[in-house]
């Protein structure tokens, strides 16, 4: 198990506070904005909802509308969508922001059906929905600035490692890998490890060992501790370590030591006093295969018909600017296994592959997984532009539309890479592979064989429609940024 015990301190609270109150600000412009914009738009201020039955009511829409940027807002803060345990990273901040907007949406309707007020159903199902798009758009250009404040070493709480060795190295990497969510690491507690030295493989500074926690944190100006697993950490020594702490300003947040896990997956259940976790397995059968395929089906479908001028022109100008196929076809491993033909525009001259083996060899890569050549001398001059823009991946739609791949999964990999795989590695043949997926909008070409696997294995352990929906949008933004040629 890992525990977390939070030590607010002044500086602490003092931005998340900051950033609460500006979170107020931005809310509350957006929904006065689509609120009036869409009453203005769409009625002018002099309208009137009814001249009503029941008392003889009647309300202006400019009441209305006030009504619901009010009412919003106040649901939104009992909903905590400003609450510093969601903001910042994680979709916890955006679901409840949507659950919000429903609920608010339910009881306008309800209310309007009891007292019998004729509310302009065009006026309703434009702002609601437009108000909570503008929301989740202001929260995420707040969230854009304060992953850059984070990164930066702001904005985060100031944390110290607690535990064995190994678990305070494993710890240290999983949160020194992520500074985005508000976590960094400023010193350590281990037992026999000397007072000043650095960790071998983090590099972080121990202040003491485990009895000294406490103390330690004033030491490393630290305003969170981190407690790991360790034989000297017990039941009991965890409850006297909270026992210590002050209440109100001083938290407790115990965790599972698992990672790689998705928040949907786990679920917490209290049993005689202790808090169980449990911890669904990934099913790939049945309907999430057939939601899966159907979400593959349409998106290819649109995307071609949508895509096709652009299609013709990349096929023309691929035919016209070297001589060769349109279409380079490669041998890929699929589902459970099974090899298929993956399609690409081609971006090499023709007998590239003949030529590989020699190239490897001569940059010294011939036994490097997800090898990649640094300045490929097979690579056309048209070839350049369509691997940079992963332009030359665009006939794949056809393998998704006729089932051999889907538009989000594991990489596809060659045989020769799937030759090396380990027990845990080879899961990632449960799903079909990916267009794109997790590898592509966290690095491409540029990660290494054990950052790929296991971003893949993230994936299958964790898939879901949202997700699906959240990597093809980072995927737009990856394309459309210019970077190296794809591998």
């Amino acid at each position: 198990m890992v525990t977390v015990t939070a030590r607010t301190a002044h500086q602490g609270g003092s931005w998340e506070t900051s950033y609460a109150r500006r979170l107020v600000v931005t809310d509350a412009l957006a929904l006065i904005w689509v609120a009036f914009g869409v009453q203005i738009a769409w009625f002018g201020f002099d309208s009137r909802v009814v001249d009503g039955s029941i008392a003889d009511l009647a309300v202006g829409y400019t009441a209305v509308s006030v009504f619901i940027v009010v009412a919003w807002m106040i649901v939104l803060a009992l909903y905590d969508t400003r609450d510093a345990r969601y903001i910042g990273s994680g979709a916890g901040e955006y679901r409840r922001i949507v659950d919000s907007a429903i609920r608010l949406f339910a009881f306008v309707a309800i209310a309007a059906y009891a007292l019998k007020i004729d509310l302009a159903r065009g006026y309703i199902f434009i702002a609601f929905p437009l108000g909570v798009l503008l929301l989740l758009l202001t929260r995420w250009m707040w969230r854009q600035w304060l992953s850059g404040q984070r990164r930066m070493g702001r904005c985060s709480a100031r944390v110290l490692l607690v535990g064995s060795l190994n678990s305070v190295e494993h710890l240290a990497w999983e949160l020194g890998r992520h500074p985005e969510e508000g976590y960094r690491v400023v010193g350590a507690c281990v037992s026999g490890v000397p007072v000043g030295s650095a960790l071998p493989r983090s590099g972080v500074t121990v202040f003491g060992s485990i009895p000294d926690a406490l103390d330690s944190i004033e030491a490393s100006g630290a305003d969170t501790v981190a407690v790991t697993s360790s034989d000297e950490l017990g039941a009991q020594a965890v409850r006297e370590l909270s026992w210590g702490l002050e209440g109100g300003r001083q938290h407790l947040v115990v965790a599972p030591s698992l990672t790689e896990i998705n928040g949907p997956r786990i679920h917490t259940r209290p049993v005689a006093g202790l808090p169980l976790i449990h911890v669904e397995m990934p099913r790939y059968d049945g309907s999430t295969l057939f939601l899966k395929r159907a979400f593959d089906i349409v998106g290819s479908a649109l995307l071609i018909t949508v895509l096709s001028p652009l299609l013709v022109a990349i096929a023309l100008a691929v035919r016209f600017t070297s001589a060769g196929p349109v279409l380079y076809r490669q041998e890929r491993i699929g589902l459970n296994g099974d090899p298929f033909n993956m399609l690409k525009f081609r971006s090499m001259r023709i007998n590239a592959d003949d030529e590989l083996a020699a190239l490897l060899a001569a940059q010294g890569r011939g036994d490097t997984p997800l090898f990649k050549l640094e300045n490929d001398p097979r690579v056309t001059s048209i070839g350049h532009l369509l691997r940079r823009h992963s332009l030359d991946e665009f006939p794949q739609l056809f393998n998704v539309f006729f089932g051999s791949m889907s538009l989000v999964g594991p990489r596809p990999q060659r045989e020769g890479e799937v030759a090396l795989y380990d027990e845990a590695a080879r899961r990632r043949l449960l799903l079909k592979p990916g267009m794109s997926g997790l590898w592509q909008v966290g690095g491409r070409s540029s990660l290494g064989w054990e950052d790929a696997i296991r971003l893949d294995l993230y994936y299958v352990e964790n898939w879901s429609l949202t997700g699906d929906v959240v990597i093809l949008w980072k995927t737009v933004k990856a394309v459309l940024a210019p970077g190296d040629d794809a591998h």
